[in-house]
């Protein structure tokens, strides 16, 4: 069977607990017409990009699916009849991730520092002058010259 990534985003002001429902609601609907969902990521609450139907922040919740398109097809349709979800997109891939999402990854980061393994001085302007030097003084300007 195919492999499909599919991705929610549920309104702001659900509990976790009501996203993780609708999500267990999305899973039944797979396995109901012949799919199964093999991992499903919880993002978090993040801001958006842009306003969607009032809301500033969405809940992010991943499916990754094997099944038939006929699954894909009554997932999107209930998805779509959902309230709570104010946007979704469905994709199929070639093989479904078995370690965590590109997302979960990104958290990782914070772990080693802000900046990464390299420290937070990026080298570019501003801050510490580098090998120029301390920088002369200017000369005083003539009175009148504005």
């Amino acid at each position: 069977m195919p492999f499909y990534e599919h991705v929610y985003l549920a309104r702001q002001d659900l509990a976790p607990a009501q996203v993780e429902a609708l999500t267990e609601a999305f899973t039944k609907i797979v396995a109901d017409t012949g799919g199964e969902v093999k991992s499903n990521e919880y993002w978090g609450l993040r801001n958006i990009a842009y306003r969607i139907q009032k809301n500033r922040k969405a809940h992010y919740v991943l499916l990754n699916i094997d099944g038939p398109a006929a699954a894909i097809q009554e997932l999107e349709r209930q998805v779509a009849l959902n309230e709570d979800v104010i946007r979704y997109q469905t994709i199929r891939v070639e093989a479904l991730e078995t370690g965590p999402s590109a997302m979960m990854r990104k958290s990782d980061r914070a772990e080693r520092g802000e900046r990464g393994e390299r420290g937070g001085d990026r080298g570019g302007r501003g801050g510490d002058r580098g090998d120029r030097g301390p920088r002369m003084d200017r000369a005083p300007r003539e009175e009148g010259a504005w």
